[in-house]
């Protein structure tokens, strides 16, 4: 067989070689990016996850507003389970957890707690009128 009949073949090797050359650059991405002390996009940590719980327990709070600016209304029952989250969270990572990521665990639960109990009082009471 000649060559001709198995063009399948070079393009096959030059999409190996265009594979590695991409794989190579991602590597060097990835290293530059470490050295600089940027995280990469995907790249999981315990604050993101944190922050995750954290916003959903915030919405749920309410006072935000949603894609097309109408107000979303709270929902304590969700507020309280993603409150309730953050402390099996913190319970179950207790002494696992960097200086950083206790401190920060430590004032979003509290952060969330006030709102919460704030929330459930109702709204604050009118204070005196102007004399």
């Amino acid at each position: 067989m000649s060559e001709k009949d198995f063009s399948g073949l070079h393009i096959d090797s030059d999409w190996k070689q265009e594979a590695a050359k991409e794989k190579e650059r991602l590597s060097q991405q990835e290293k530059s990016s470490r050295s600089a002390g940027v995280p990469l996009p995907g790249t999981a940590n315990f604050l993101e996850l944190v922050n995750l719980l954290a916003m959903q327990a915030a919405i749920s709070l309410g006072g935000f507003q949603g894609p097309g600016g109408e107000r979303i209304p709270p929902n304590p029952m969700a507020a309280k389970h993603q409150i309730d989250l953050l402390d099996v969270l913190d319970q179950k990572t207790r002494g696992n957890l960097t200086e950083e990521e206790k401190r920060a665990l430590d004032a979003v639960v509290y952060e969330l707690r006030m709102q919460y109990v704030q929330m459930m009082s109702g709204p604050p009471a009118p204070g005196p009128g102007p004399r």
